[in-house]
């Protein structure tokens, strides 16, 4: 067999529920998990969090996420009320949290322990602070990877566990639609954007 053979070899990785992914063979030159560690399931994971809450997931890379992500909510939103929680991924792998509100800051870290997923975050934002405050913020934070959702719905995290640990792979949030919007739902959208003041004309 080629190198080129051996780099393109795939091991198969099932899932329960009938879910099948690939994932490379091992071979020479590279580092992989063992073979026991690529056995998988998936998790529906259910989070919830205080009333007139929003919530935002998210994957980062690097426990300075945790301070910063703080500083961001001080100086984005001064006053806002938050908690947030980070899975760190190595070393002593703890739930690190940073907040204003002691409620907030225990619904986040709840959040974080039910997902076990390395290196995701999820920051509680109280009543009258929104994600469309703080996104873009977040999204240019130095170690944020990516953000899975930022929402005040019912929301569900599809998480993979392995030998190794958990990830996140998708969300459900909220729910699915029940239709096409029609004149009326299209003026109603226009309508309810002006009167959260986020549009003027």
């Amino acid at each position: 067999m080629t190198p080129s053979e051996k780099q393109s070899k795939i091991v198969e990785c099932k899932f329960s529920k009938n879910l099948v992914v690939l994932a490379p063979a091992r071979f020479k030159g590279y580092t992989a998990v063992s073979e026991a560690a690529v056995d998988a399931t998936v998790d529906v994971v259910p989070l919830s969090w205080a009333r007139d809450a929003n919530i935002v997931v998210g994957q980062s890379h690097f426990i300075k996420t945790v301070e910063d992500i703080a500083e961001i909510m001080a100086t984005t939103v001064p006053g806002a009320r938050f908690g947030l929680a980070f899975n760190e991924a190595s070393g002593p792998c703890l739930v690190r949290t940073e907040g204003n509100d002691p409620a907030l800051i225990e619904d986040a870290r709840r959040c974080a322990l039910a997902t076990g997923a390395g290196h995701s975050f999820y920051l509680v934002l109280g009543p009258g602070c929104y994600p469309i405050n703080v996104l873009d913020r977040i999204k240019s934070c130095q170690e944020v990877c990516r953000i899975f959702c930022a929402t005040a719905n019912p929301l569900q995290i599809l998480v993979v566990r392995t030998g190794q640990g958990a990830g996140i792979v998708g969300v459900v949030d909220g729910f699915s639609p029940k239709g096409v919007e029609d004149d009326d739902g299209r003026n109603d959208r226009k309508a309810m954007l002006r009167r959260f003041g986020y549009k003027f004309a």
